[in-house]
């Protein structure tokens, strides 16, 4: 049957052709999605600041429990976001364990060296063996006054150091040069464990194993240990360094399962939708080669040999493409700053391999689905089936039609209802559901909206019209892929797109309305907690409010979440920042026990306010406040409000980020060193440049989309229209002229098209609202002012070319050519 297959597939170029593309774009997008998120996933971050320990004891990550509704314990796990701690003195007692040689805690604090204008990491010297750091001149620091500093900053022993150490100017003896993995400051430990944010504290602690003590059981005692942290040996050591590589880590990962699905999902119902279609219009074929003693086996053999070729052909095409696709992408995370030039992209087999079998599976099922009626039936039936469409669609696809459509329903229903996260998860899921009802529905959509535009089209049309109404109504279960692809292209156009366009532009409004303070004092490492007094004390300062960026871990369903957070010193916070409050008071955010949340955020969890909210700190430390507000814009300053008593001790750096100011502090800048005064305009510009990098990969992976629903909407037409040689040969030979069957074509196009952008297009208002509503709490979305031209316009110009070309070229040929034929 493999000869059979290959010259059929040469008889039918176009199906072929049209069928290939499909596939092998559809391995090309796999191929390169899954090699990045098979990239994250096999990532093994090298250890560098602790390459010389051989046990690292660290608290990096929170797990969460919860139950499933069957009742079955779900874990979780989250990595903290400001890194957890251990105590201090838990180095003292591994210490004391019988086959340690060293142990040290360490924990960081940031360091400005004004004369190599970088900002370093400051440790305490104990922790210098661990990289190692090594002395290459000099001596170890000895006294409070002392430091030792990597070779690359230019300093030599006995120079003075001037530097900013938490923000505050110091001086400093150099009293050794000191040569390591990266460019950092060691003072003594008594020192430095005065200098880190969090008293009694460390980040970590590394143990390095006496030679030829017993590694298993010095392991085992550290365990033993270390109750409240993990215990991290080998390659997993990598993992406690908060890396640039473990950072593009993680993104890889979560951008793959944020969009991965939806992908996949979309190559799956594009595949097959255009394999389906092909075998469809090929029915004759079968019901001829059914006539003449084919047996089904045999027919299926052939159309599983065909779709097997085609994928074939597909992989060799898509796969050296993904390759390119991945390469390209990787240079653009690279140049964007969202992995580091070094990160390995993996060029493994998982992820070809994985592309090439999703697609293969998805055509023969799809072929072997769409022909399983002409080889279930005796071959007289065949033949009578494919001489006149069927006018009426399978029961089946009309109860999974009702089924996909009342679940869209309800989706809409619980995404009204329900807001925030939950919101955003249910309208997303309900677009996909809509367009599956659509496409399950659409020959009972096509023969009622024939019926409605009949008197329109045959009085734009004339007779042409007249034509164009019974070949819709005829052929409405044909054409249910071509009014499904092009709803796909106008829904995923008309939502996906255009709600970054939203999350932008909502961030930025949020954050220059709420912004009353017209200036601000920031500093590259941070400002010292009591710079805020000392600004207000300043001779034209109306007020001032000291910002902290730090985030919490909130429970979400059966896991967790990291959400983005602010903590304040609120005596002038309503001068200097205008939350949008809309229940309760700010006024009310003192102490360490008080919280204000955004209203979407309060929405997902059900929060009120004088309501005891339970989430962890950026460290892992749980606690519960009493939530005293809720404000509106979230996307412009963080879903949760704290006070700085409520994180003081417990974030990486005990800094403010910035003072926001009222009134007109001239030269104030002038008293702190290290810092700068900034308009706040200047702060929602940087926010605009940082929103705009970070939504670039989401607008790729969007664009992806939205360019492979396009291709299948082209491909679809494209495979309808060459389907149509033998119909329009007939309607030519019983008299139809050529000018009829164009306006004929085009009235159907003018048809169909205008269906599947209303659908569309109600569809995506409908999606794009309540996402909108869900994460930005604005009722109307917004679109940009060429954003529907673009999508209907683009949308209504891939009909035309796709359909009215393909026909002229078939009108042109004498009709009595194409009589012999039906692809």
């Amino acid at each position: 049957m493999t000869r059979l297959a290959l010259r059929m597939l040469r008889f039918r170029p176009g199906s072929a052709v049209a069928t290939l593309l499909a596939l092998a774009a559809g391995v090309m997008i796999l191929m390169a999605m899954g090699a990045l998120v098979e990239s994250g996933l096999r990532y093994e971050p090298t250890p560098v600041r602790y390459a010389a320990a051989d046990i690292v004891v660290a608290n990096r990550e929170i797990t969460v429990h919860s139950k499933d509704l069957d009742g079955s314990d779900v874990v979780s796990s989250v990595r903290l976001p400001e890194g957890g701690t251990v105590p201090a003195d838990l180095a003292e007692r591994i210490r004391a364990v019988p086959g340690v040689a060293r142990a040290a805690g360490d924990d960081t604090v940031p360091v400005v060296v004004p004369s190599a204008s970088i900002v370093v990491e400051g440790h305490g010297w104990g922790a210098a063996a661990l990289a190692p750091y090594r002395i290459v001149d000099g001596t170890a620091p000895a006294s409070d006054t002392d430091v030792a500093v990597d070779r690359r900053l230019g300093l030599a022993p006995g120079q003075r150091a001037d530097v900013l150490v938490g923000g505050v100017a110091r001086t400093y003896r150099v009293s050794g040069v000191v040569d390591g993995p990266a460019p950092a400051v060691f003072f003594t430990d008594p020192h430095a464990a005065s200098l880190f944010a969090r008293p009694g504290r460390v980040s970590v602690v590394g143990v390095v194993v006496a030679p030829g003590a017993d590694r298993g059981a010095v392991l085992e005692a550290v365990r033993a240990l270390a109750t409240d942290a993990r215990v991290y040996i080998g390659k997993d050591r990598g993992l406690i360094e908060d890396s640039d590589g473990l950072a593009a880590r993680e993104l890889l990962v979560q951008a793959g399962g944020a969009f991965g699905g939806y992908v996949v999902l979309l190559i799956v119902f594009v595949v097959a939708a255009t394999v389906g279609l092909s075998v469809r219009h090929r029915r004759r074929d079968l019901a001829l080669l059914r006539a003449i003693a084919a047996t089904p086996g045999q027919v299926r053999r052939m159309i599983m040999a065909e779709a097997a070729l085609v994928s074939l052909a597909a992989v060799a095409i898509g796969a050296p493409a993904g390759l390119l696709a991945t390469r390209f992408v990787r240079r653009q995370l690279v140049d964007r700053g969202f992995v580091p030039a070094g990160f390995p992209i993996s060029d493994g087999l998982a992820a070809p391999v994985a592309a090439a079998v999703v697609v293969a599976l998805v055509a023969l099922l799809s072929a072997l689905i769409a022909a399983r009626r002409v080889t279930s039936i005796r071959p007289v039936e065949a033949l009578g089936e494919v001489a006149v469409e069927a006018q009426r669609g399978g029961k089946v696809r009309l109860v999974f039609g009702l089924v996909a459509l009342g679940g869209a329903l309800a989706s809409s229903a619980f995404t009204l209802g329900a807001g925030g996260q939950a919101a955003l998860a249910g309208a997303l899921g309900m677009l996909y559901l809509f367009v599956t009802a659509v496409g399950l529905l659409a020959p009972w959509i096509n023969r009622t909206a024939a019926t409605v535009l009949a008197p329109v089209l045959r009085l734009v049309w004339g007779a042409s019209g007249y034509l164009a109404t019974a070949n819709l109504k005829a052929n409405a279960r044909g054409m249910a892929a071509v009014l499904t692809a092009l709803v796909l292209s106008v829904g995923l156009g008309g939502s996906v797109w255009f709600l970054q366009n939203n999350l932008e532009r909502q961030t930025l409004a949020q954050s220059r309305d709420g912004l009353i303070a017209g200036h601000a004092l920031v500093a590259p490492a941070g400002l010292p907690p009591s710079t805020v007094d000392e600004v207000r004390k300043t001779a034209g300062v109306e007020s001032a409010t000291a910002v902290r960026r730090t985030s919490v871990v909130v429970k979400f369903l059966d896991s967790a979440e990291v959400v983005g957070a602010q903590a304040v010193d609120a005596t002038d916070l309503a001068s200097t920042m205008d939350l949008r409050v809309t229940d309760g008071d700010v006024a009310d955010l003192r102490g360490a026990d008080t919280v204000a949340a955004s209203s979407i955020r309060a929405s997902t969890h059900g929060w009120k306010v004088g309501d005891r909210v339970k989430l962890w700190l950026g460290d892992g430390t749980p606690v519960t406040l009493r939530l005293v507000a809720i404000y509106d814009r979230g996307l412009g300053f963080g879903d949760i409000t704290l006070t700085r008593e409520t994180v003081t001790g417990h974030t990486a750096r005990n800094l403010d980020d910035e003072i926001l100011i009222a009134g007109d502090p001239a030269g104030l800048a002038d008293r702190f060193p290290g810092a700068s005064l900034v308009a706040t305009d200047g702060l929602t510009r940087q926010l605009a440049d940082d929103l705009a990098v970070s939504a670039w990969l989401n607008k790729l992976l969007v664009g992806v989309m939205v360019g492979y629903a396009a291709l299948a909407a082209a491909n679809t037409m494209v495979i309808a229209a060459l389907a149509r040689r033998r119909e329009l040969a007939v309607l030519r030979l019983v008299g139809v002229t050529r000018r009829q069957a164009r306006r004929m074509v085009n009235a159907e196009q003018a048809g169909l098209l205008g269906v599947a952008v209303l659908t569309g297009a109600t569809i995506a208002l409908v999606t794009l609202a309540l996402v909108v509503r869900s994460v930005t709490g604005e009722p109307v979305p917004y679109v940009p002012p060429l954003g529907w031209v673009a999508v209907i316009g683009g949308t209504a110009l891939l009909a035309l070319l796709t359909t009215v070309l393909p026909i002229g070229r078939l009108l042109r040929v004498p009709p009595i050519e194409h009589m012999g034929v039906k692809e």
